[in-house]
């Protein structure tokens, strides 16, 4: 989508372009304020009133490590005071949502608020997967449940269309299946805007959006820049994903630290910040970085961001925008139904 139909969908959503200061700066504090739980900040998850911790526990790493580990993961993560999961019914062809349904096994499910993803573009093939994502995870409810990969043009048309996974969406929340809705996407801004317009469209109110946020997209077709505003007035959830670009900005010896870089992302008006932890010392590291969180001063940000400018130039390191590395529906073109 060009720069041109971008315009035109912040203007339809009569939202102003914001620079990353104003974003740390210019909202209401209250966006960040924080309850805490055994010292890991909480915030309220958009209109929604749930409360959820500022860090949230990847699903797609689950089905990296051994099951046993991936299991221990789960819940020494709940135990620390943790509450946001996030899973998807592709991960892993399931794996992950396996794992994740055992961890929450012995009175954990009830310290999760859960979420996961589904890919089907169709009703049938949305209440299928739903279906199944509820056996995997050994429950009888998902938290929020979010359409997957919004990252083709024609995604919101299939999902809103008669016959569409919306209907299928719909249903599965008033049988008490679902609780909330929501999308994510890692590909474009557009999309994501676009998919608001037609949700708008619809009388569709989304609960939660989710988006990569870090210190890079910050420069280069920024969900930061361009969603994120949209999100905050609409009061709807902000979940940040790839806090390290997909572990490029830590695997790259680009001069960042992963505490830095989860920093910036938790600095940011959002609900939860998600990332994947392949191990109990990726875990530690998380919580390390959350424990008695403080959001970083606008100075600190500035410094980063100059820091940051050239290594961001043109996507460098945020391939999931740039080709198709991240694009597991493009792949597996099947799963959309």
């Amino acid at each position: 989508m060009n720069h041109e139909n971008v315009m035109k969908r912040r203007r339809f959503l009569g939202v102003a372009a914001a620079g990353t200061g104003a974003l740390i700066g210019g909202f209401p504090r209250g966006l960040l304020a924080a309850e805490t739980v055994k010292d890991i900040p909480y915030r309220t998850l958009g209109a929604t009133g749930e409360k959820v911790s500022l860090l949230g526990i990847g699903g797609f790493h689950m089905g990296s490590p051994s099951e046993g580990e991936g299991v221990q993961i789960v819940r020494d993560a709940l135990d620390a005071g943790v509450n946001f999961l996030d899973n998807c019914w592709d991960y892993h062809d399931g794996r992950s949502e396996e794992r994740m349904g055992r961890a929450l096994k012995d009175g954990y499910r009830d310290k999760a608020f859960l979420m996961s993803k589904i890919d089907g573009r169709t009703k049938d093939s949305c209440a299928r997967q739903i279906d199944e994502s509820l056996k995997r995870l050994q429950t009888d409810r998902i938290d929020l449940m979010q359409f997957h990969e919004i990252i083709r043009e024609n995604d919101p048309d299939r999902i809103f269309a008669k016959g569409g996974a919306m209907e299928a969406m719909t249903e599965a929340q008033k049988a008490g299946k679902v609780r909330y809705i929501g999308f994510t996407g890692h590909k474009s801004p557009a999309m994501h805007l676009a998919m608001l317009e037609d949700a708008e469209k619809h009388g569709v109110h989304f609960d939660a959006v989710q988006m990569p946020l870090n210190v890079a997209d910050a420069h280069y077709d920024s969900f930061e820049q361009l969603v994120l505003p949209v999100l905050i007035k609409k009061r709807i959830g902000v979940l940040g994903m790839k806090p390290f670009a997909g572990g490029f900005l830590i695997k790259n010896q680009l001069g960042l630290t992963p505490e830095e870089c989860l920093r910036y992302a938790m600095s940011l008006p959002v609900s939860v910040t998600i990332t994947g932890c392949d191990s109990m010392k990726i875990l530690d590291q998380a919580l390390k970085a959350v424990r008695g969180f403080q959001p970083m001063s606008e100075s600190q940000i500035a410094a980063l961001l100059s820091r940051t400018s050239s290594i961001a130039e043109k996507g460098k390191w945020e391939r999931y925008k740039t080709d198709t590395i991240f694009d597991g529906t493009s792949h597996n073109p099947q799963w959309l139904g």
